[in-house]
């Protein structure tokens, strides 16, 4: 059986607390061995942090996500992150970002505080997982920037920076978040049978670039739209992008699960 690893997943959410015993031994019977689980804000980080705790084969990442600043971001909230960012099993920072689709944050307000949050995890020597909806315009810049500073500075992270969550972007800002070392997340959309767009996008970048997400328990992949995803839902990815490449699921598996673990640098048994 082919191991995989789920780069994104929220397993602290309600959807999750009644059986998330079943669902964890569900995606370990899939081959899922190592799962990522994103902060977005400082009470889900700490949630996250602790199921690491709970749970073999989980790691954490810690972050506000756009959505989430107001209410939840405050003078001391960077240095609250910080120390969450102490533990050994957060790997991460993230899910930070930008996200114009929903008018929840004012733009300028999620600028500073994405910025603040790249500078964090800079001074962590922690790679980022990025959120971007209908903001690339804006991201994409900020996030240049960061890099190029890494580069110039000879940050471990020149060379894994972090992950596009979820992409969707066009090929063209793809190839040149490639060519600066970032990874690129594939989830469930890529399967959708309206995503044409997306899969020839996926099609044509580099395996050694992308990563398998379940971004769970959102993003659920064909053939089980319109319930709960979970991580074993991993397994429906790798199987609609070996498709996609030409490639054995095995070949899939392998790879994407080699470019995350030089990511997120995460502990193989």
């Amino acid at each position: 059986m082919p191991l995989l690893a789920d780069t994104h997943c929220h397993l602290y959410f309600e959807l999750f607390r009644q059986d998330l015993r079943d669902v964890l031994e569900r995606a370990e019977a899939g081959g899922i061995t190592r799962i990522m689980i994103p902060g977005i804000d400082l009470e889900t980080s700490r949630q996250a942090i602790k199921l690491t705790e709970t749970y073999a084969g989980l790691y954490a990442a810690v972050g506000i996500h756009p959505n989430d600043i107001i209410g939840n971001w405050t003078e001391n909230t960077l240095k609250e992150l910080e120390a969450l960012a102490q533990h050994p099993n957060v790997l991460a920072i993230g899910e930070i970002g930008l996200d114009y689709y929903r008018d929840y944050t004012p733009k300028d307000l999620q600028q500073r505080v994405f910025k603040d949050q790249l500078e964090l995890a800079s001074g962590l020597g922690l790679p980022v997982i990025i959120h971007n909806r209908e903001a690339i315009s804006d991201l994409w810049p900020i996030l240049l920037n960061w890099q190029s500073k890494n580069i110039l500075a000879g940050s471990p992270l020149a060379f894994r920076p972090g992950v596009l969550h979820s992409f969707d972007g066009d090929l063209e800002i793809a190839d040149q978040a490639i060519q600066n070392h970032f990874l690129i997340g594939v989830s469930g959309p890529v399967t959708f049978k309206n995503a044409k767009d997306r899969q020839e996008m996926i099609s044509a970048l580099p395996l050694q670039a992308l990563v398998l997400e379940t971004d769970a328990p959102f993003l659920t992949p064909h053939p089980f739209r319109g319930r709960r995803n979970e991580p074993v839902r991993i397994t429906n990815i790798a199987q609609k992008l070996a498709e996609l490449k030409g490639l054995s699921v095995e070949e899939v598996a392998n790879a994407t699960s080699r470019n995350a673990n030089d990511l997120f640098q995460w502990k193989i048994d």
